[in-house]
């Protein structure tokens, strides 16, 4: 699944990301591409849990297409 993560602008960013997805799955295979923002996340947990995290930690998702 992939999320479009609009204030993920730097690699500190992306750890604190990679941080919340794993605190969801810690098995979790996450591929950030910081230049567009986005994040691809592959899991069995729910899309919802991640968005839940992400909000949390400081960085609302919206779906990626």
């Amino acid at each position: 699944m992939q999320f479009d993560i609009q204030n993920m602008s730097c690699g500190g960013c992306v750890r604190s990301v990679t941080k919340a997805i794993h605190s969801v799955d810690p098995a979790a295979k996450v591929t950030p591409d910081l230049p567009n923002r986005k994040i691809v996340v592959m899991s069995e947990q729910s899309r919802d849990a991640f968005e839940v995290a992400l909000e949390e930690a400081g960085y609302p998702a919206t779906p990626g297409r």
